[in-house]
Formats: C-alpha cells, structure tokens, sequence
C-alpha cells in the first residue's frame, strides 16, 4: 500500500513538472520538501536556487529551459516519435484516447500546455490517474481488481510511454540548462523503466 502511494506522488510530481511552467507555490513545494529534493540533486546544489530570489528565478531560469525543452527545441509527443510523417496526432485518432477513455481521463487542456493528448506529461499523469485506482482498490481490500489495475499500468507503460518518452527524456537532458529539468529528465526515464520492472515482477 505504502509503495503504491508512492507511486502515484511520483507519476503526479514528474507529470506537474513535465505539464507546465512552475509557478511559485509549485517552486516552493520542491524546494522545501527533502523528499522530493533526493529526486533532484544536482537542483539542491545549485547556486542560484540559494542565492536568486524566486520570481527572477522562475522568469530567468527555469520558465525559460522549460519552453526550451518543450516548446522550442524538443517535441514531448508520441505520435511524433511514432509516426513515420512525424506529425503530432491532435484528433481523436490519437492512439492513447481510447485508453484515456476506457478508464475516465479526462486532459483538461485549459490547465497544462498541451496541444494534444500524448504529451508525455498527460501519459504520466495517466498513470498517476491508474495507480490511485489501484490505491483505492486496495483500500477496499479488492485484489482482483488492484491486480487488474497494475496489468493496465504495465500495458499502458508498454505501448505508450516506453515506445519513445526515453528517446525524449535523454535528449531533455542534453538540451537542459537547468539542473531542475535535467534531474527531472534523469528521474523520470529511471522511473518509469524501473517501475514497468516492479510491475512485470508483480504480475509474473
């Protein structure tokens, strides 16, 4: 129960960071939380986190790398790496909505900078959405049910996020000029490769 928890904070605290500009509150959230700076190293040490006041460092560090990376420079959609045209599937043709649909998700594109649904923050945020169903089977001591959850997560893992987010978390970290998006860039492609092994172990 506890490892599902933890779980799911992953998925949703790569997913926020992935999705969209910081804002303030989010900033202060990873800065003063020593669970979540152990996921981003090279962050803590850095030394305009220390010494530049919030508001200059989102407008002039990290807001900026961040469009850079997923505006700008990087493609963080699927159907871009998948599709031989390379052209980003906005339509309901987009191979991860029957998905979204089969399990009540929803892309709220007002809130996060997307123009479609395989950006790989609206993926990781899916599997934030699934692993919460998971936690809440759990609870209510259903196991078929938590079982059934963990075989979506691992087919979901399969033929969606690993087909290509590694291809774009790697050259994330390439491109990154903050230490904020290249920790997030290293812990997200350790994660999602180390859970989709937890979850082969726990349905074999």
């Amino acid at each position: 129960m506890q490892n599902t928890k933890a779980r799911a904070n992953i998925y949703a605290l790569l997913s926020r960071v992935l999705l969209q500009e910081l804002d303030a509150q989010m900033l202060k959230t990873i800065k003063n939380d020593e669970n979540i700076l152990e996921f981003f190293s090279t962050f803590k040490e850095w030394e305009p986190l220390k010494e530049v006041e919030e508001k200059k460092l989102l407008e002039e560090y990290l807001n900026p790398d961040f469009v850079n990376l997923s505006i700008l420079h990087l493609i963080p959609y699927e159907t871009f790496y998948t599709r031989e045209d390379q052209k980003i599937e906005t339509g309901g043709a987009n191979p991860v909505t029957d998905m979204y649909s089969a399990y009540n998700f929803m892309v709220d594109y007002e809130i996060s900078r997307t123009i479609s649904a395989d950006h790989i923050g609206v993926e990781l945020e899916f599997m934030h959405h699934l692993v919460e169903a998971e936690q809440k089977a759990l609870t209510e001591n259903d196991m078929p049910a938590a079982r059934e959850l963990k075989g979506i997560q691992k087919e979901f893992l399969n033929k969606h996020l690993l087909q290509w987010a590694p291809m774009y978390l790697i050259n994330m970290k390439f491109e990154a000029r903050t230490p904020l998006y290249y920790d997030a860039a290293d812990m997200a492609l350790e994660f999602i490769l180390s859970d989709n092994e937890y979850l082969t172990k726990e349905l074999s």
